[in-house]
């Protein structure tokens, strides 16, 4: 299934029925009256987190949205039906802006919960409203007015407590792939991983806590290279970050500085969210070279670092361990 994060589309209210001039036609009653009815409301354009969808896919084919209209009024004082809501299911975690404006309109994090974005039009009056004495026969009615419409930037921003993130190929996928039930797809050559991958990893109390993968950062990405930063939109609620170090890497400080500029240029806190950092891949480095690395490490970030290697599983409770304790499990 394609991974798709961003959306652009326009919604648009039903138009409300229009009123309508009739009078009444009944045996032995030779003036009956005015009785033409109104015209229903025109239907409003709802949007609904469903904890079943992951991604925008389905608005990358369909653009306009378009709500039913309501219906016209009726003889004898009959209002016209109103048309039925028209309820877009969006996936949690679906934040809502004006396309022109930016404007923040909701932010759908709990399944079921529902925002409208575009409200019907309003129903016309049918020509008994407008009886009265000088006018006992009035053949005034109004049309239905228009229906709401508004260009929206849908914005999908992922539910997960920790974040996974680090240089291409620091093993994060093969991280989220031990640790969870998660198959991401795994290689020798960096951005193996285009889109974020979730997994949900078993908690001691026995439920589970959403890990995500997010793709390799790269220097520059602030300014568009590789991939870009446009997927660290998926860290902003995280509660958590696990900081992953190749330790085969070349410079492993080096490519320490390259995350912390990048996540200093993108902003929003994540500079300063919890963080865990992890030195994975250690059996590359041999026993004398992996102390000095950790103290490089650790001079470097300010941090303590932990020592791991997720493809042959070494040292992973002591991980998961210092995660618990982070989250206040």
């Amino acid at each position: 299934m394609q991974f798709i994060d961003q959306a652009r589309i326009t919604v648009r209210g039903g138009r409300g029925g229009d009123g309508i001039a009739a009078f009444r036609r009944e045996k032995y009653v030779p003036a009956g009256g005015p009785s033409g009815g109104d015209g229903g409301c025109g239907a409003p354009v709802v949007l609904e987190a469903d904890s079943n969808l992951q991604t925008l896919l389905d608005f990358k084919y369909k653009r306009l949205f378009a709500a039913d209209d309501g219906r016209r009024g009726g003889p004898n004082k009959c209002t016209g039906a109103s048309g039925k809501d028209l309820v877009i299911k969006v996936p949690c975690g679906t934040e809502v802006r004006h396309l022109r404006t930016g404007i923040l309109l909701g932010d759908l994090t709990t399944p079921g919960e529902r925002l409208t974005v575009a409200f019907g039009g309003r129903g016309g009056l049918g020509n008994a409203h407008y009886l009265s004495n000088r006018n006992r026969a009035p053949e005034k009615f109004t049309e239905g007015r228009e229906g709401e419409e508004w260009p929206l930037q849908l914005e999908l921003k992922l539910l997960a407590e920790v974040g996974i993130i680090g240089l291409p190929n620091a093993g994060k996928s093969t991280l989220i792939a031990v640790l969870s039930a998660a198959r991401p797809k795994i290689a020798d050559y960096p951005f193996t991983t285009l889109v974020p991958n979730l997994g949900v990893v078993r908690r001691p109390s026995g439920d589970g806590t959403v890990f995500a993968d997010i793709p390799g950062l790269i220097e520059g990405a602030a300014q568009g290279a590789g991939l870009g930063h446009d997927f660290l939109r998926h860290i902003e609620r995280t509660r958590l970050l696990i900081h992953l170090v190749d330790a085969g890497s070349e410079d492993p400080v080096a490519d320490l500085n390259v995350v912390q500029q990048e996540l200093e240029a993108y902003g929003h806190g994540l500079v300063d969210r919890p963080r865990l950092l992890v030195i994975n891949k250690q059996e590359l480095v041999t026993e004398e070279d992996l102390p000095r690395l950790r103290q490089d490490l650790e001079a470097a970030s300010g941090r303590p670092v932990l020592c791991i290697s997720a493809a042959m599983g070494t040292n992973l409770d002591q991980l998961l361990a210092e995660t618990w304790a982070e989250l206040g499990v």
